[in-house]
């Protein structure tokens, strides 16, 4: 279960950890009276479950009161990737000497938790690992054992953290850890870890995951979270039978099986591309069901191309071949689909799509379908 980023720093404040003041709001009215309580200059941010608010422009600095005003109905029902936005969070402003990432997430290989900490932060940290390795660094928790000051001071240091900092951010981590702990968190983040002018780092933003099987545990969830489950999207496809996920990426990803498909993910994570959603449209998909997995998928926003990974063993390529024909001259799909069939009725299949004179691009391995979405979702050809 998301929390929304005010939430999330009311679980932090719960915890010492320190924030930014801030009051929600619904209305450019309540977005006047928040700003004119908190001092005037403020930033005004969209509350929804999904990252990306800031290059959406869900993300505004007002000087006064008045321009709170203007920025929030400016954000209050924009579309940002799927999510309508519906709350917002006015916060005061901060002077920023210089920003960081903290987070702990669950190491699901190790079955151990693990602590990320980079120099570079406002920005994804898959970013950061790819293109500034040495900044970055992570390293598991022995929950026998603990997390002690000193393991993330030496790991903040080796990512060019100043050793000032390194204390502070050393400090943050560790009432993070004990967040991450007595909530049953997934995952908790601190992006970016702001630096003020005294040298003090605070939270900018929170990012919280919860648990759903912990719920018994935590009766004050049902009242004080707004749970995340009501995405349309995901509420139409379980409806129709249909295995998805909303992720923060721009490649549309369709699969059959859920292992097909979670290797997918990760061979486009491996070549620089990042997936929009998790979909399986299950093995011997009927020809209803695929439809309406691609209607699903072709209509996600945000994305620049759509991935079609098959591998036909009780599903039919043919079958998957029509539909997929189908449901773009239907919905007029402006963007490239790359797909793989493979298995049962292969060639036949790829022949519907070769004669559909449609915008599809077919490869037989995973790896060239792979590399040729990645291209088309970084603007190549």
């Amino acid at each position: 279960m998301k929390t929304l980023e005010y939430e999330g720093k009311k679980v932090f404040r719960k915890y010492s950890l320190p924030v930014p003041r801030g009051i929600p709001a619904v209305s450019p009215e309540e977005a006047r009276t928040a700003a004119r309580e908190l001092g005037g200059e403020v930033v005004v941010k969209a509350q929804v479950h999904i990252g990306g608010r800031g290059k959406a422009g869900g993300i505004k600095f007002a000087a006064d009161p008045e321009e709170a005003e203007k920025k929030a109905a400016e954000i209050l029902g924009m579309d940002i990737r799927g999510y309508t936005v519906e709350r917002i969070y006015i916060e005061e402003k901060v002077d920023i000497r210089g920003e960081y990432y903290i987070g702990i997430t669950t190491d699901r290989s190790a079955r151990l938790p693990v602590m990320i900490i980079s120099s570079e932060g406002g920005m994804d940290i898959e970013t950061v690992a790819r293109e500034k390795p040495d900044r970055i660094t992570k390293f598991n928790i022995d929950p026998l054992w603990g997390l002690h000051p000193y393991q993330v001071r030496k790991e903040a240091l080796r990512t060019g953290i100043d050793a000032d900092k390194a204390r502070a951010v050393a400090g943050l981590a560790m009432k993070l850890y004990e967040l991450y702990l007595k909530e049953d968190a997934t995952l908790v983040e601190i992006n970016p870890a702001i630096v003020l002018p005294d040298g003090e780092v605070i939270c900018g933003d929170s990012k919280l995951v919860l648990d759903d099987n912990a719920g018994f545990r935590h009766p004050e969830w049902e009242s004080e979270i707004i749970p995340d489950v009501y995405d349309p999207v995901e509420i139409e496809a379980r409806e129709n039978g249909i295995s998805f996920v909303r992720l923060e990426g721009n490649i549309a990803v369709i699969g059959n099986g859920a292992g097909l498909v979670m290797s997918t993910l990760d061979s486009l994570a491996l070549e620089g591309g990042s997936a929009a959603n998790f979909l399986d449209i299950g093995g011997g998909a009927l020809a209803e069901r695929t439809e309406k997995a691609l209607k699903l998928a072709f209509g996600l926003s945000g994305i620049d191309v759509v991935f079609i990974n098959i591998f036909g063993g009780i599903t039919r390529c043919d079958e998957v071949a029509r539909g997929i024909v189908a449901v773009m001259e239907e919905v007029k799909l402006d963007k490239p689909v790359v797909v793989r069939l493979i298995g049962h009725n292969e060639e036949k299949g790829r022949r519907i799509l070769e004669e559909s004179g449609l915008n599809i691009h077919i490869y037989e391995t995973m790896r060239d379908a792979t590399r040729q979405a990645v291209s088309f979702s970084l603007g190549g050809a």
